[in-house]
């Protein structure tokens, strides 16, 4: 239902994360969700990692800008690889291998989209991995390489975003940056050392103005219980 309202109402063709997760979240854990079966799984944050969310201060709408047209063009190019192996219903059943196999029928930049979500998936089972094995080395190549298949292959970043990411990666404390959410500004998500994580804010705020030339609003939080139901008094 809460999807549903998204898409009738706000004209968005979103996908169903945002809204099991803040019913299902987990403290102090990620959530592993299949988006198909809708398998759900809690997997540990490693102790002594801070979560900073920092805001580029570009309000972006998600049903105007190119969001949704990124849908279609997946769904095209995946029509056209269902030619060939009829049982793919998702890019999900797409492995690079088989894309590569029919990359020169497909439009250049729908073969780029079915590139970023094929190996999306990939990182988010390696990145599952890495933070059950408090992995801090791969977890910062994984955001990076997420980061910059956004910007590049799914285009869906802005020099905002960009600016902010690259000053996370030049901080103290940084294990991992990258943009989260729609794109088109927003903010991006850090995972931070957490007895570095005032050092790190100050830094990245200091370079993203002086890049930018505008403030970044910086929110320190936390992997928290998912939403509850209660009687207000």
């Amino acid at each position: 239902m809460l999807q549903q309202a998204e898409h009738r109402f706000a004209g968005v063709r979103c996908g169903i994360m945002d809204q099991l997760a803040v019913l299902l979240a987990k403290r102090d854990h990620a959530l592993l969700l299949d988006c198909r079966s809708l398998e759900t799984r809690h997997v540990a944050l490693p102790t002594g990692w801070s979560l900073v969310v920092m805001d580029t201060g570009v309000r972006h709408d998600l049903a105007t800008s190119e969001y949704n047209k990124r849908q279609l063009e997946c769904a095209d190019a995946l029509r056209v690889i269902a030619k060939t192996q009829p049982k793919v219903q998702s890019l999900r059943e797409v492995s690079a291998a088989d894309l590569e196999e029919v990359a020169a029928r497909i439009h250049p930049v729908g073969l780029r989209r079915c590139r970023h979500v094929i190996a999306e998936n990939e990182r988010v089972h390696r990145a599952v991995t890495a933070l059950e094995n408090a992995d801090t080395r791969a977890i910062g190549e994984l955001f990076a390489a997420s980061h910059r298949s956004l910007r590049d292959d799914y285009e869906v970043s802005c020099p905002e975003l960009d600016a902010l990411v690259e000053a996370a990666w030049g901080a103290p404390g940084c294990i991992g940056a990258r943009m989260t959410g729609g794109g088109f500004g927003g903010s991006t998500v850090n995972l931070v050392v957490a007895e570095k994580t005032e050092a790190f804010v100050e830094a990245v705020r200091a370079a993203y103005q002086r890049s930018i030339g505008r403030d970044a609003k910086a929110i320190v939080t936390a992997a928290a219980e998912g939403a509850t139901a209660g009687e207000l008094e």
